[in-house]
């Protein structure tokens, strides 16, 4: 695996990976972002690609995803390529897609991945605009 110790492999994380029936090469994370430690953390103990995304039930899940092989943290990938995203200001925020270093604003998506809508709710279908952007809050 990553683990650069081929004695911690054999004391502990062969054990680890074998209660997962030794096979994992590569997990993903949505739920919320993962903290540098508890990424390395689990890169060492399952020796393989750990792989954050961004997403939700109205966009088939994956709207961005880290590549395998990329070791950086922070980040939660590049866009799925069967979607646009975009960054819109949100003034009322003070946020801009123009901020240095690191633009902020809402995430809005588009593509044939993403819902046509909320069922019989059109007031929560508003979430879409006229040129088909998802806002995702």
């Amino acid at each position: 695996g990553r683990n650069p110790s081929p004695v911690w492999d054999k004391l502990v994380f062969n054990k680890i990976k074998a209660r997962l029936g030794g096979r994992v090469r590569v997990m993903s994370s949505g739920a919320s972002p993962l903290s540098p430690d508890v990424m390395e953390f689990l890169r060492i103990c399952f020796g393989g690609d750990i792989l954050e995304g961004y997403g939700m039930t109205e966009t088939s899940c994956v709207i961005t995803l880290m590549d395998v092989g990329d070791i950086s943290i922070g980040h939660v990938g590049s866009p799925n390529p069967a979607c646009e995203v975009k960054l819109v200001d949100v003034p009322e925020m003070n946020y801009t897609s123009e901020d240095q270093p690191y633009p902020r604003g809402e995430i809005c998506a588009r593509g044939p991945i993403i819902f046509q809508g909320y069922y019989k709710d059109e007031v929560q279908t508003e979430v879409i605009d006229e040129d088909s952007w998802l806002h995702t809050g």
